[in-house]
């Protein structure tokens, strides 16, 4: 006997609720091997392809293109140990053959149908075993499900995986209502704590929250609708104009443009950042000529080229060993500091799906040109849309380098819930006084944005002046080595 198995989408971790279905790399009626990616979904950090615990026929899929799915919602379901098309036709009664076990010939060894491959994926793994499991039935038999309606679609495939016969009886239904189930019903009500801080946070009685998810539940996109709902009602009656309004009538050519998947993710972080961290900015000036002269001497023929933002990096690393204050985050719940031992070095890409801040692990540890392989290995995946979890996650600081869009100077929004920011503007030949001379030098705008709750304007202001002497004389550098 067969058994249909629900997939529901795993939990992504790092504090994700859901994912937003991309492409379906499977159709319904298709036979799939145990961890064959079924589907290509968007979380908040990236895009992500999800193999499937289970081998059989594809019986129905959950969710269209472009739809936000909740963790632990049904992805697919797959009828494990459905009998071949060759054999359906040979058999269509589904007969087993004689002398074979009371089981039947279709059945399948024991532990397959009620365990997964136990394989995991990047982030998160698959279960043993299927929360929830229906089993066919050919025929009219009684049980928990009998009478309850199946999808056209996923009733066609059931139908076809055992030869023509539908499955739990559909031929057969039982009394109106009988062990009626819901469709919906497959994912339970809950709300992520996620969902629930972030209401707690605007004083939001869920109560009143309408959830858009599958059975009712509160997604995160509902909960900030509402907190959007609200702000703009209050400015309304105080006549005050706010940030987030009540949209008017459509005009005429205008785009809306849904705040989803890494883009809504991102304007989340931005705005929390903003909201929590009292943040402050300090620039400076820098001759970098004699930083461009090291990097051409380093790259010497034959030897890998050194990019000028891992110099940079590594002037960063030395900069956060003698400023450790800066390599740090804020325990909001305990009102504690918490300084961190290694420098998990993020820095800002731009992509064609949006920006993306991919992450060096132990950058304290690494050389120059260590550094410069890494950036440009990460670079190259963000790029093609392929950066795991694990390499976006988890930064302690980061480097922003908006002088490639042909910018001097910025103050860049921290990304939370790290401490600063360090951004880097272009390198343009400018007037500069060199040696009691004016002469034409190389000049790049440096700036740290820093979260004043974890140092003052002394430890800042001296992490920038250590970081413009390395650029501007890098023998400094040359000391802590």
């Amino acid at each position: 006997m067969a058994v249909v198995r629900e997939f529901t989408l795993p939990d992504l971790g790092e504090g994700l609720t859901e994912a937003t279905i991309v492409q379906w790399l499977v159709e319904v009626g298709e036979v799939v091997a145990i961890d064959q990616p079924v589907v290509e979904v968007e979380t908040a950090k990236a895009m992500v392809e999800v193999p499937c615990p289970y081998g059989g026929v594809v019986t129905a899929r959950f969710g269209e293109e472009g739809a936000e799915v909740p963790v632990g919602a049904a992805l697919v379901t797959v009828a494990v140990g459905a009998v071949p098309d060759d054999l359906a036709d040979s058999d269509p009664q589904g007969a087993p053959p004689a002398g074979a076990p009371a089981g039947g010939a279709g059945a399948p060894p024991a532990g397959t149908a009620d365990s997964g491959s136990g394989n995991v994926l990047v982030g998160y793994g698959t279960s043993a075993a299927a929360a929830r499991r229906r089993r066919i039935r050919p025929g009219g038999g009684a049980g928990p499900e009998a009478g309850v309606p199946r999808p056209p679609e996923e009733a066609a495939a059931v139908a076809k995986a055992f030869g023509g016969q539908a499955a739990g009886g559909a031929g057969a239904p039982g009394p109106a209502g009988t062990g009626a189930v819901d469709a919906g019903s497959r994912t339970a009500a809950v709300i992520s704590p996620l969902v629930r801080r972030m209401a707690r946070e605007h004083d939001l009685d869920l109560r009143e929250v309408t959830g858009s998810g599958r059975d009712g539940l509160i997604l995160r996109t509902d909960v900030e609708c509402a907190i959007r709902e609200r702000e703009a009602a209050a400015a309304e009656v105080t006549g005050v104009t706010a940030g987030a309004t009540v949209a008017g009538p459509a005009t005429a050519g205008e785009e809306r443009i849904p705040l989803r998947g890494m883009l809504g993710a991102a304007a989340e972080k931005f705005s929390r950042s903003r909201r929590e961290i009292p943040e402050a900015t300090c620039w400076v000036d820098a001759d970098a000529t004699e930083l461009l002269a090291a990097r051409r001497a380093m790259n010497v023929a034959g030897a890998p080229k050194v990019s000028l933002l891992a110099l940079l990096a590594r002037i960063t690393t030395a900069a956060l060993a003698r400023f450790p204050q800066l390599n740090a985050t804020v325990d909001t719940k305990t009102q504690e500091i918490v300084r961190l031992p290694a420098v998990h070095l993020g820095f800002a890409a731009q992509t064609d799906r949006g920006l993306v801040v991919p992450v060096v692990r132990d950058a304290q540890a690494r050389t120059v040109e260590d550094l410069s392989a890494e950036i440009a290995r990460l670079t190259e995946k963000a790029r093609a849309g392929g950066l795991s979890l694990a390499e976006l996650t988890h930064g302690t600081f980061t480097l922003n380098n908006y002088g490639v869009f042909g910018v001097d100077g910025s103050t860049p929004i921290i990304n939370h819930p790290e401490a600063a920011m360090l951004g880097i503007g272009r390198i343009a030949a400018k007037p500069w006084v060199h040696e009691g001379e004016l002469a034409v030098r190389q000049v790049v705008q440096l700036s740290l944005t820093f979260d004043h709750r974890v140092c003052d304007g002394g430890t800042a202001g001296g992490f920038l002046r250590f970081v413009a002497d390395c650029v501007e004389r890098p023998a400094v550098l040359l000391r802590g080595l």
